[in-house]
């Protein structure tokens, strides 16, 4: 997609995100799961949130559903609207990440290179989570009954089915719904946030600069 804006000046505000992560008592970034329809995004993302706040976190979940009804109703599911409605919610989860947020993102976000835009919108604040579920085990939950469309062809370009899925080379974390219960995954999940979003475990400006380029070497 090509930048349209012309004229503009990047303008700096006055609240540094260490500020922010002081005052919150936690650092920042954005929590990216990708996975199937049915491997368990929305589920956990939404349980995280919920267990996430009770302890104390700023956080907020960006659900693609919910993304779909709102910001990005214009967009379809072709392969051009899919890396527009990733490259959209990227945006939207860096800036929550710089406002101090934790964003958690539940998109399957098929393709590979849609997400590493994602994480160069980031930079050294994204986490890419794996929600890995094999393609049978979504089928059988179908809570949407959506493969079940698909597989009658009333759903075209349906990820798993008739379009791809491209699962994560090296992600920073992989949660295994197909094997282990919703408590035990969220019981990883937490432990991977308190460990990450330590305030004691907040990067110094030289360490944040050597982790942003090292998750630019992977784009």
């Amino acid at each position: 997609m090509s930048v349209k804006s012309t004229n503009i000046t990047h303008v700096e505000h006055r609240v540094s995100q260490e500020a922010r992560w002081a005052k919150n008592g936690h650092t920042s970034g954005v929590v990216w799961f990708t996975g199937l329809s049915g491997a368990g995004k929305t589920t956990l993302a939404f349980g995280l949130e919920q267990r996430l706040f009770k302890k104390g976190y700023q956080v907020y979940v960006l659900d693609g559903d919910n993304a779909r009804h709102g910001i990005n109703s214009d967009l379809g599911f072709s392969p051009e609207d899919r890396t527009e409605n990733i490259r959209r919610v990227g945006e939207v989860a860096a800036l929550f990440a710089r406002a101090g947020y934790i964003a958690i993102s539940a998109f399957i976000s098929p393709y590979r290179k849609d997400r590493r835009h994602a994480r160069k919108a980031a930079g050294a604040g994204f986490h890419e989570v794996f929600i890995d579920a094999d393609l049978d085990v979504c089928e059988q939950r179908d809570p949407k009954g959506l493969y079940k469309k698909a597989r009658a062809g009333k759903i075209m370009e349906f990820t798993g089915i008739s379009a791809p899925y491209e699962t994560p080379e090296n992600p920073e974390l992989v949660i295994k719904t197909g094997e282990t219960t919703v408590d035990q995954c969220l019981g990883r999940l937490i432990d991977y946030v308190d460990r990450t979003f330590s305030p004691s475990g907040a990067p110094s400006e030289e360490r944040r600069k050597e982790r942003y380029a090292k998750s630019n070497a992977r784009l």
